[in-house]
């Protein structure tokens, strides 16, 4: 059936762009779903995730904590006790803001950090930060505006957005970070055309996926920038206690209350499974945030709020982030070891000094992506550089994760990676 037999005369635009699609999917239904399902996209490192549960083959894809060192037994039995004992409260409705005690319990992690004085009125629990993301689109951006980000940035965050038909636009970043330079002719430049620049997302303490990490230097200029030009800072900040040496520089939160919204994540301090962040959102927006959050899910779950409030008032939790710094540091190093043993000349690569994640670069032309299933055909996997760009043309760089790998793994990894690269380059050269 084609579309002419379908639409009658005198329909709306809409009407017919619904028929259309629905026509094109041979299902009805698909002419019911909005505009903004269509933006909506499977994300490749989903995608890949799924692959890496392959036997055999090693994973050098996923951003995953390692939770080999969390007390688990232990754990175990204060979820028991936490139902046992609190179970007509953990197993209820809660507060759409999240529990008090955790609340301030993540202004101590804040603060542990550089994050001195945040109010707990001023902060939001959220079903981790990826949550929050998603409601400071719907909160701050209608259709057609602008959000500015990292070039790379994190893959969830380009999904959050684009749902909501944001226009994405990427700022050069090198060695140290977003080039402060660059974000302002970036600013200009949208502003002469017309655009509605609503917020920059920045992930400046190793970014995902990058590993690089913004210079001390430029953090307060990044700001200042910004609020000159009434742009908001969303600082999306989930591995900033996980600098190598112990000594995390401070957020830009820190210093700057009213042009900064904060997101951590206990996903990776703790543990993703129990989908627990928090946003500490500037006072003056704090309402509209939190209504928004509370449109979403109603209330965070009080259950493992409960456990995380209990792991960060019953154990040594800063003990296992030394232990994880140790252990992500070690794995770090065997990872930049490997790829100079194995890896070929015209390949290069960031140096990160905390987080999960390094970035490879080789030569221009080269298109990573279709190297992926060369790499699984060798036994090793790795996320292509074109799922953290808005644009949609082929990159030439790709994701290294270590935080989950052991290191003997990790040197067998890159060991498998490197022929698969050595072709793409001769290819190239060719």
């Amino acid at each position: 059936m084609t579309f002419e037999e379908t639409a009658a005369p005198g329909l709306s635009a809409e009407t017919r762009t619904a028929l259309e699609r629905a026509v094109a999917s041979g299902h009805r239904h698909e002419g019911l779903l909005s505009d903004r399902a269509f933006h909506i996209k499977q994300s490749a490192v989903r995608d890949v995730f799924d692959i890496s549960t392959r036997p055999g083959l090693v994973s050098l894809a996923g951003g995953s904590p390692s939770l080999r060192s969390l007390p688990l037994r232990e754990l175990g039995e204060t979820a028991r006790s936490i139902v046992a004992d609190h179970g007509l409260e953990a197993l209820q409705y809660g507060a759409g803001q999240g529990m008090a005690e955790l609340r301030r319990q993540a202004c101590e992690v804040m603060a542990a950090e550089g994050i001195f004085g945040a109010d707990p009125a001023d902060v939001v629990i959220t079903t981790g930060s990826q949550s929050a993301q998603d409601v400071a689109a719907k909160v701050f951006c209608n259709p057609g505006d602008t959000v500015l980000c990292e070039d790379p940035t994190y893959v969830g965050a380009l999904n959050a957005f684009e749902a909501y038909e944001v226009n994405l636009a990427p700022v050069p970043t090198d060695s140290g970070g977003l080039i402060p330079e660059a974000l302002e002719a970036k600013i200009a430049a949208l502003r002469k055309q017309g655009r509605a620049v609503k917020l920059l997302y920045t992930i400046p303490s190793f970014n995902n996926p990058s590993g690089v990490t913004l210079a001390a230097g430029r953090r307060q200029r990044i700001v200042d920038i910004c609020a000159a030009a009434n742009i908001l800072v969303l600082e999306d900040n989930p591995y900033g206690m996980l600098r190598f040496d112990g000594r995390p520089l401070a957020p830009l939160r820190a210093g700057n209350p009213h042009d900064v919204l904060y997101l951590g994540s206990f996903s990776k301090i703790f543990a993703p499974g129990v989908r627990v962040g928090w946003a500490l959102v500037p006072r003056h927006l704090h309402r509209r945030f939190y209504l928004a959050c509370e449109a979403v899910v109603l209330c965070p779950s009080p259950l493992t709020q409960m456990l995380v409030s209990a792991y960060l008032r019953d154990y040594d939790w800063m003990q296992h982030i030394r232990n994880s710094r140790v252990l992500y540091a070690a794995r770090c190093a065997a990872l930049l070891s490997a790829l100079a043993e194995h890896l070929p000349d015209g390949v290069s690569w960031t140096i990160p000094d905390g987080g999960f994640f390094l970035w490879l670069t080789l030569p221009e032309g080269v298109d990573t992506y279709p190297l992926l299933y060369e790499a699984i055909e060798a036994g090793v996997v790795f996320i292509p550089g074109a799922a953290f760009s808005p644009s949609d043309e082929p990159s030439n760089k790709l994701r290294l994760a270590f935080s989950a790998v052991p290191e003997d793994d990790i040197r067998e990894g890159v060991r498998r990676l490197a022929p698969v690269l050595r072709r793409a380059l001769a290819a190239a050269a060719g």
